[in-house]
């Protein structure tokens, strides 16, 4: 599929060529953020379920409540949706207003009570879209827009991410990254690579204050996951792992995990 069919397929889900209008009758909010979460095969049962819990304490925790109630307005717009292969993408959690611990407490009930599933493939790009067009469905005007997208492997199939990457971006768009490193290289091959924070930071993440956040242990799951929403909440990228300006020299193939399971 060309470019520019691409984005037209972009434009269905998310019209107009600028950011978004806000809606007449919606209530303000410092931030309306998407959790983007693999569920690729690739991710073992016990590792999505080490993660599922990671985003559950993280809402059930004071840090992020007090994140929240540093911003202007003092609340935020949050949905969680999951994404593996092509067109396979689920809404978990509708938009939902968080401003003090009873929202910031059922949001969390109703993550943890819904199903895990576990799909095939590893489409970034279709994730990335489908996380913009959630944007759509909002009721709130927010001073930010960000997508946190979770994964364990590069894009093999679907849209270029680069290109998804690149489209979100010009609509005001920031998107952030948990790159999961828990595998060694003998356990990568054909659905991973050794370098995935670089592929992160150079093909996927962008926009103002863009960050990752990697995962290299099992046990890091929980507060690698808190201690990213209370940054992106509080508007405080991570500075040590900040990406790189984006006219700066590619480091890595954005099409590598295209190319690794062609093989």
């Amino acid at each position: 599929m060309g470019r520019f069919a691409v984005l037209a397929v972009a434009v269905c889900l998310w019209s107009g060529g600028a950011p978004l209008a806000p809606a007449s009758s919606a209530e303000d909010v410092d931030l309306a953020l998407v959790l983007a979460v693999d569920i690729s095969t690739s991710m073992d049962p016990d590792e999505q379920q080490l993660q599922r819990d990671g985003y559950v304490a993280a809402f059930q925790h004071p840090d992020l409540l007090r994140a929240i109630a540093s911003g202007a307005h003092g609340r935020i717009a949050v949905t969680y949706v999951e994404w593996a292969g092509r067109n396979i993408q689920y809404r978990v959690v509708p938009w939902t207003v968080i401003a003090d611990r009873d929202q910031a407490e059922a949001f969390a009930a109703a993550l943890a009570a819904a199903p895990l599933r576990r799909e095939a493939g590893t489409s970034i790009s279709d994730g990335l879209l489908y996380a913009g067009s959630q944007f759509n469905r909002r009721d709130y005007r927010a001073d930010r827009l960000a997508v946190d997208i979770s994964g364990d492997g590069p894009n093999n199939t679907g849209h270029p991410v680069a290109l998804m990457r690149d489209w979100l971006i010009r609509r005001g768009v920031t998107i952030n990254g948990l790159p999961i490193m828990l595998k060694d290289q003998a356990d990568i091959e054909g659905t991973s690579i050794s370098n995935l924070d670089v592929y992160y930071e150079d093909c996927v993440i962008g926009g103002p204050g863009a960050f990752i956040i990697v995962v290299k242990d099992a046990r890091d799951f929980g507060t690698a996951i808190r201690s990213k929403l209370v940054l992106e909440i509080a508007g405080h990228p991570a500075r040590p792992q900040q990406a790189a300006a984006f006219t700066r020299e590619q480091r890595i193939d954005c099409l590598i995990g295209e190319k690794v399971r062609s093989e």
